[in-house]
């Protein structure tokens, strides 16, 4: 990524290059917009993910280390989609209690959704021993948000 200095803040990675042609020739000749799915705590990776043209990164694992919704969103909002992270599946979703569930949601949401940039979605897929109501709870959140 270059700095508002012009200095680059990090050493590309060995597969950049290659990422960065082939975004680069997406975003010249679509409208399409580019993910990078990359689990876990990939924080010291974001920068060279925006500098080789990605536009989203999915999953957002929040409780991965430094992966802090505030920091991300504060460090790299303005540059990267955040699709995910909008419950974590393997702690809130499977053993919080519906108010957690709810409230967990309505916080990421405000969070991520600040001056947009942010597609809902859990960190990871929902297992089948996910309590229902822990479901039913983070769509009611959802449409609590939305204002209906």
């Amino acid at each position: 990524m270059i700095s508002r200095s012009g200095t680059s803040r990090h050493s590309p990675g060995l597969l950049n290059p290659y990422y960065k042609r082939v975004n680069d020739w997406i975003h010249i000749h679509t409208a399409w917009k580019t993910f990078k799915h990359s689990c876990g705590s990939v924080i010291s990776l974001i920068p060279s993910f925006i500098d080789s043209g990605f536009d989203i990164l999915n999953p957002v694992q929040c409780s991965a280390a430094g992966m802090e919704p505030e920091n991300l969103k504060k460090e790299f909002g303005a540059d990267l989609v955040f699709w995910g992270g909008g419950i974590d599946t393997q702690k809130t979703l499977m053993f919080g209690t519906p108010e957690q569930v709810r409230d967990e949601t309505l916080k990421r949401c405000e969070i991520f959704g600040m001056d947009g940039g942010f597609i809902f979605n859990t960190v990871h897929n929902i297992q089948g021993n996910v309590p229902v109501k822990n479901v039913v709870a983070m769509f009611d959140a959802l449409k609590e948000i939305r204002g209906r």
